[in-house]
């Protein structure tokens, strides 16, 4: 499906909306409830006491509420409901990609959203996407570290802030803001699984095989249970401690096709193993992890004697997960039958702990407000393989191996000073921010057991030799490990005033260095005009930048491919590797953008409707390089004295240009006996393109030139995810009862194929939801509620893509490969 209005046409669309408009000014309509557009907020201005009516930017409210009542516990989930321009990819087979999962907003990368949690920048998880998936090559936040229960409302920025808050902050910012109650609380359970039936396209069994084909399939899986909590306990006399406890266990859930290929040897006579008839064909867990998780977060605050504010935060949570690799049957020539007769499925089995604590004061010096803070993060990855082997070992191989891991940690140190100035000729008091970070990185990347990545020398059924390693996910090698940090400083000016009471202006600039690569300077322009009560015009022009992550400078691995059965060790080096420099690669830089926004505020009557147009040019952006092992490439790698087979690194070079709109209309009405209705429509439209692809000089000596950057890799930035998806909901309340209704349209999305596989074009879906919730008194609340009523999935790939069966579906599915979750929930409000 094409988009219907262009960012350019939709800019003109605007501008003739603004001659004939007559109703009352309006800054923002978020998608959650409108009667909290009125809620002050703390993101995109550092002006007290302003609201979402009249911010010069767009900021998006969702409320407790609102990601409650989404039917899921998961944060990145709830927020890709509520928020068209968010989106939440749920990929398989990925390996640590399956349980650490990264959101996207307006159509970048992952890692080039801003998290903060009160308005301090969040860690980043020590994940590196490395698999083909949506976000290939970045280390983002994980969302899912923050139970649901403990967040009062999340604001969204949707426009660029690196000048306001430093680096990743390209596509916009998301800022997680926490409760702050000295009494009540509430206890939540739920439960819910998914019902569904799926249909895929099913391969052709041998010719002669004593069983059939299936191509349907039933399952009832993927069953969730859910407990939290939330309490409120005062601290003295204006203190408060908040408690948030959440524990939850989740079943995986099974997306395979059928298996048609022979399982076992041929017997000594011919035909068939008689087993081939009873060995399960279903034999991959392609879909969601299992899981099991724990968190607990607590947020304090209290003002002390002499006025002062101290306040703080801490979570700690702890994740093990198991999602698995690609089915080995009994005959393929990684099994070892003496040790798994009928084949294997190995288990990739991580283990996330993830720790946060930020303390900090609030204090008034003269007449500047002032903030200083102190916080901490550490997010750490572990890899147990089950029920796997290394090949290599032969009989004597285990089954099961640690296979090392890493983590990541941040200290950030923050001071910032606030005050207004009486200005003549402002409208205004011209407000005025100041302040500085610091900031210090480190990055652990831990070996595994030996046995996880050494090679053997037990030979193959053919006489060839068996890759090393446990297999799925070899370990980490000794040579791997290291212990690196950096540090950054930077210091940030932000003004903001009415220059007159129809125009609002506001500016920023903000200076960094970073010990490993550089310096860095962003500067934003903002504004907001109000031609009258019924229409406000709104823009912003900036550059900004993200800086390299530590997880893409310092990340390295191991691993042997072979070509016409010899073996060759392909390396993901660091990019100051001798190897990668030798083949071209620099150190890292920063990625640079400039962000352009057209905006218009728009109210008719109890109607409330925002357009904002952007545009957003990232230069240098940082990409992992194809593989680089073509036989010229390993010849020359040898001539000059490297023994390894060729590899990959981290690179910047790739420039893209994103265009895009974001709609929201929201329309509040109370129909009196009827009840209360709030309907909501809001959509992004957007497009991606790659406008320049990376090249190094040494390369292109080789006939032909190996690509840095190829096509799979293209075509998932600019089609891998929907250039258009469209939110629609409507929330009824009248006396105890209360309905949710929501319908969620994804636009097409390509799947690109690999080799001489096709692309897949996955064509444009609704996902339709529904909740009921009844209070049976003042403190308890039920509620019932289905996903995907309608069951739907992606196309089914065809069998030159899946010749295994294990992966009927292509993994770049907006929605995901669930199908139907039916849930319930309690709650008790004390």
């Amino acid at each position: 499906m094409h988009d219907a209005f262009t960012p350019k046409q939709t800019l003109i669309a605007v501008a003739v909306i603004a001659l004939f408009s007559n109703a009352p000014a309006q800054a923002q309509v978020q998608p959650a409830s409108v009667a909290e557009a009125a809620t002050v907020v703390v993101t995109g201005t550092r002006v007290a006491n302003r609201t979402a009516l009249d911010t010069a930017s767009p900021v998006d409210i969702i409320s407790a509420d609102s990601i409650k009542n989404a039917g899921t516990t998961e944060l990145s989930q709830a927020l890709s409901i509520a928020l068209p321009s968010l989106n939440f990819p749920r990929p398989g087979l990925a390996d640590g990609t399956d349980t650490i999962r990264p959101a996207t907003l307006r159509g970048m990368g992952p890692d080039q959203t801003l998290v903060l949690v009160n308005s301090k920048r969040r860690h980043t998880s020590s994940l590196v996407n490395t698999n083909g998936t949506i976000g290939r090559g970045s280390a983002s936040v994980d969302l899912n570290t923050i139970p649901t229960a403990i967040i009062k409302t999340i604001e969204v920025l949707r426009d660029g802030a690196a000048a306001q808050y430093g680096s990743d902050a390209i596509s916009g910012v998301v800022n997680l803001r926490l409760r702050t109650n000295r009494e009540g609380g509430e206890a939540t359970i739920s439960y819910g699984g998914r019902v569904t039936e799926y249909d895929f396209i099913v391969g052709t069994p041998p010719a002669g095989a004593p069983y059939g084909v299936q191509n349907s399939r039933k399952r009832t899986d993927g069953q969730i249970g859910t407990a939290s909590i939330w309490k409120g306990l005062p601290w003295g006399e204006t203190g408060h401690i908040t408690l948030a406890a959440e524990i939850k266990d989740q079943r995986h859930t099974e997306r395979s096709g059928y298996d048609v290929r022979r399982q076992y040897p041929v017997p000594p006579g011919g035909g068939f193993d008689p087993r081939e008839t009873t060995i399960n064909r279903f034999n991959a867990w392609y879909g969601e992890p299992e899981l099991k998780q724990a968190t607990l977060f607590v947020n304090a605050g209290n003002t002390l004697a002499n006025g002062a504010k101290i306040y703080g935060w801490s979570s700690y949570q702890r994740r093990d997960a198991k999602s698995a690799g690609q089915f080995r049957g009994p005959a393929d020539a990684r099994n070892i039958p003496s040790i798994y007769p009928d084949g294997f499925l190995p288990i990739i089995a991580p283990v996330v702990d993830d720790f946060s604590a930020t303390g900090g004061v609030n204090w008034t010096l003269e007449q500047w407000d002032m903030d200083m803070s102190l916080g901490f993060g550490n997010n750490k990855m572990m890899y147990t393989i089950e029920n796997s082997l290394n090949r290599s070992l032969g009989p004597t191989s285990k089954t099961e191996f640690d296979a090392g891991g890493y983590s990541y940690n941040q200290l950030v140190l923050n001071l910032t000073g606030v005050r207004t100035y009486a200005v003549a000729g402002l409208a205004s008091p011209l407000n005025v921010a100041v302040g500085m970070e610091g900031r210090r990185e480190g990055y652990k990347l831990y070996a595994g057991e030996p046995d996880s990545y050494r090679q053997g020398n037990f030979p193959l059924p053919n006489g060839g030799i068996a890759a090393p390693g446990a297999q799925v996910f070899p370990g980490f090698q000794q040579k791997d490990a290291i212990d690196a940090a950096r540090t950054a400083v930077g210091a940030f000016v932000d003004v903001e005033a009415n220059i007159t009471d129809k125009l609002l202006a506001s500016a920023a600039i903000r200076a960094e260095h970073y010990s490993d690569y550089g310096n860095s300077l962003a500067g934003k322009l903002a504004s907001r005009y109000d031609f009258n009560k019924s229409f406000a015009l709104r823009g912003s022009l900036q550059n900004g930048f993200r800086a390299p992550s530590p997880q893409q400078q310092y990340f390295t691995t191991t691993s042997t491919n072979f070509l016409n059965g010899v073996p060759f060790e392909i390396t993901t080096f660091r990019p100051t590797d001798p190897v990668a420099a030798f083949l071209g690669a620099k150190p890292l830089e920063a990625e640079k953008s400039v962000n352009l926004s057209l905006g218009a505020v728009m109210r008719f009557g109890s109607v409330n409707l925002t357009v904002d147009a952007y545009r957003i040019d990232v230069e240098d952006r940082i990409v992992l390089s194809e593989n680089l092992n073509q036989p010229a490439v390993q010849a020359f790698l040898r001539a000059n004295g490297y023994a390894g087979g060729g590899g990959r690194f981290f690179i910047n070079g790739v420039d893209t240009t994103n265009e895009g709109v974001d709609v929201v209309l929201a329309w509040p009405m109370n129909a009196g006996a009827a009840g209360k209705f709030d309907f909501t429509l809001a959509g992004n439209f957007s497009k991606t393109e790659v406008t320049k692809v990376p090249e190094l000089a040494v390369l292109q000596q080789f006939e032909p030139a190996p690509p840095l950057f190829a096509r799979v890799n293209r075509l998932t930035i600019e089609r891998g995810q929907p250039r258009n998806k469209i939110n629609a909901s409507v929330n009824w309340k009248l006396g105890d009862a209360g309905i949710t209704l929501r319908a969620t349209r994804y636009g097409e999305v390509l799947s690109p194929g690999t080799g001489s596989a096709p692309d897949v074009l996955i064509s444009p879906k609704t996902i339709v939801d529904i909740e009921s919730r009844y209070a049976l008194s003042r403190r308890i609340n039920l509620a019932f509620g289905v996903e995907n009523i309608s069951d739907e999935y992606p196309e089914s790939v065809p069998v030159s893509i899946n010749g295994t069966g294990n992966t009927p579906f292509p993994n770049y599915a907006p929605y995901g490969r669930g199908g139907r979750f039916v849930y319930a929930r309690a709650s008790y409000t004390f």
